[in-house]
């Protein structure tokens, strides 16, 4: 019972990581009806962008209090990260978003490359080591039999992410923003015909895919306590895994994916062999959307005439 309670704990931490970082692939997809396969690496570069703000934080201006530090370094990551996918977006996705359909995949895919590579080249193929953040620990024993600790670190990935999930919620479904969202996702034309500003909303939604990402990557700096060039594409295959798994498309579907991800492959490492929990994770995919296409919280698509 011990050992079910810890994986639970770090499944749901795990899976919050996927959760944030499948969002930018759903809003993205329910939009403009594109992967923005780049995503997984902008999440990467962002973690990269919290540990240089965070060391010239600690040892160059000598910021002491770790909790100020912090919000500090989520803050620019968020910003920084933001203003690249905006970036990305003007130059590599909105050229080509009136053409045919492989043209956006291919420069997403490119521009992929572009940023691993990039990143590469810049900060070098070793592991990045990230001095120690919220390491305290809380220790359980429920029933005196055994023992369950919670570590502080989590603890803040639950409060962030969730405080960040909540705050998307209300702007999607009480705004004028979150209207404009979600009238492009239905019809692009006739929300334009009625004045809204397709470029616009597409940009904000780049924007805010990427701040979501680079949450997940300050948290995922501060889980692992390492950072690597190759980041990007392991978590972001399996975030993309989770938005399908839940629904592509679907907001509350691709939380849910990244959580269900998150738990199958704590669950596996721990009761089975770790070698395979990506091929678990992967197979459990495979299974739903044999029997629900568009997946757990996902609408079939309606074709528009």
């Amino acid at each position: 019972m011990g050992n079910f309670l810890q994986q639970l704990i770090n499944g749901l931490t795990l899976g919050s990581i996927y959760g944030l970082i499948a969002i930018g692939y759903t809003m993205v997809f329910g939009i403009i009806g594109m992967v923005n396969f780049a995503h997984g690496d902008l999440f990467m570069l962002s973690a990269f962008i919290a540990l240089l703000v965070f060391l010239v934080l600690t040892k160059i201006l000598g910021v002491m209090s770790l909790a100020l530090a912090f919000v500090i370094v989520l803050i620019a990551a968020m910003f920084l990260t933001s203003v690249w996918n905006w970036t990305i977006e003007r130059l590599a996705y909105r050229p080509l978003r009136g053409s045919f359909r492989l043209a956006p995949l291919i420069s997403a895919i490119g521009m992929s490359i572009f940023l691993s590579n990039f990143v590469q080249v810049v900060q070098g193929p070793r592991n990045k080591p990230v001095p120690p953040m919220f390491n305290e620990v809380i220790h359980f024993s429920p029933g005196g039999s055994y023992d369950v600790t919670l570590q502080y670190k989590q603890i803040v990935i639950a409060i962030v992410t969730g405080v960040l999930l909540f705050a998307f919620w209300w702007v999607v479904q009480k705004t004028a923003l979150g209207r404009a969202q979600r009238a492009c996702e239905q019809d692009r034309k006739m929300a334009a015909l009625l004045g809204i500003d397709v470029d616009r909303t597409i940009s904000i939604t780049f924007v805010i895919g990427a701040a979501l990402a680079a949450v997940a990557g300050v948290l995922y700096m501060m889980y692992y306590g390492v950072v690597n060039f190759s980041d990007g594409f392991l978590p972001g295959v399996k975030a993309f895994t989770a938005a399908v798994l839940g629904g592509i498309g679907s907001l509350p579907g691709a939380v849910l994916g990244g959580l269900l991800i998150g738990l199958i492959e704590v669950f596996w490492s721990s009761y089975f062999s770790t070698d395979y929990k990506d091929v678990a994770a992967f197979a459990i995919l495979a299974i739903t959307l044999i029997f629900m296409p568009s997946g757990i919280l996902g609408r079939p698509e309606i074709e528009k005439v």
